[in-house]
This record gives structure tokens, sequence and C-alpha cells, in this order.
């Protein structure tokens, strides 16, 4: 089974590439975003640990976190979302882990995860290769308010919080261009699939 880490700043449509992994290639894929979500979903590991952290005033009417609300004080405090991370991060791993442990077992040729830190959490420490979907800053920050609804300020705490492009760069195998149009990130990924769909 061949592992791949699909990573990039917020905005360079990564979510995109990895759907067409799945219905054009076949792909197992698997985004850490929603696993993370489901690990904090109440009754699973992380929710008490985060409602100890955070306090009640992050819970909604059902008794969920509000990750939204999560999420906007630990961008914009440092150590909190370091705290964070360390919650839900630990719990992540474990659960790739047992994820890719079922999908080999189940003869899964292409397992990919899809990750903004999968650099910074050493996933692709366990990836044959990494690929880095690439946008450039205005094309990411028409995306996110169009596509999320977020305002300037917001995309700048996101952005100051991310890795550069250089970075980025020196860990990948393999650039996706995601500026244009799909037919021209799906044309990339076709001819990179190929070299592994023929061995």
């Amino acid at each position: 089974m061949y592992i791949f880490g699909i990573t990039g700043q917020v905005g360079a449509g990564k979510s995109e590439i990895i759907r067409y992994l799945e219905t054009a290639h076949g792909a197992r894929v698997l985004l850490m975003d929603l696993l993370g979500h489901e690990l904090m979903a109440k009754g699973a590991p992380c929710y008490e640990p985060i409602l100890a952290l955070f306090g009640a005033d992050v819970l909604l009417e059902d008794g969920e976190l509000n990750r939204r609300a999560i999420g906007a004080r630990a961008f914009s405090d440092a150590e909190l979302l370091e705290k964070l991370n360390g919650i839900v991060h630990p719990a992540v791993k474990a659960r790739v882990d047992s994820l890719l442990e079922e999908a080999m077992q189940q003869g899964v040729d292409f397992f990919f995860m899809e990750s903004a830190l999968l650099i910074e959490e050493k996933y692709d420490e366990i990836c044959d290769e990494v690929w880095y979907v690439y946008a450039e800053e205005s094309v990411r920050r028409e995306r996110l308010k169009e596509s999320r609804g977020y305002s300037d300020e917001k995309i700048d705490l996101m952005l100051h919080n991310q890795l550069s492009e250089e970075v980025f760069r020196a860990h990948a195998s393999f650039v996706i261009d995601n500026n244009g149009s799909p037919e021209q990130f799906q044309e990339q990924i076709d001819a990179r699939m190929k070299q592994y769909e023929i061995m």
C-alpha cells in the first residue's frame, strides 16, 4: 500500500483534490480535520479534556463543543492553541494508526491523508510521498471568503499560524499548482498517478 500525504495552506483546495483522487483513482482518503472533529464530539476521547481547558462557555445548546468558538480563541492565543493540539493530535495519531492498519488488511492500494498540519505533526515521516497543493495567497483569500465567509482578519490569523510556502516545498515530493481550473489539477494528478498504477 502506498501512503500519501496531501498538505498546503488553508484555501489551497486540498479537499477538491482529495475528492478527485477518491472518485477517479479509487484511493482511500482520510480528512484529518474531520477525524479531529469526530474525536471532539460528545462522548469521544477529546471532549472532556477540551471542555476542561476552555470551560462551559464553548458548549452549544445540544451539549456539543462549539468548534468555531474554540478555533477563534485558540488561533489568537498561542499557548491555548498548543494545549488544544496537545489534546487532539495524540488522539488523531492513534486513530490514524488503526485506520492505516485496517486499510492494509483490506488490500487498499492508495491511502491519502489530507492535513494542513501534516508536516508539523510529522505525518510526512510515514508517507511514501508528500504532495503540496499550491495556490497564490490572493487565490486562497478569495476562496476562503467565498466558500467559508471568512473575514480578512480571520484569514490573516490563520495564515499567520501556517508554515511558509518554502517550508511546504522543502518537504514535498510533488507540487500541484491549483491556481487554475479543476481540469488543470486533474491532469497533473493523472500524470503522477500513472507511474504508480502501472507498477
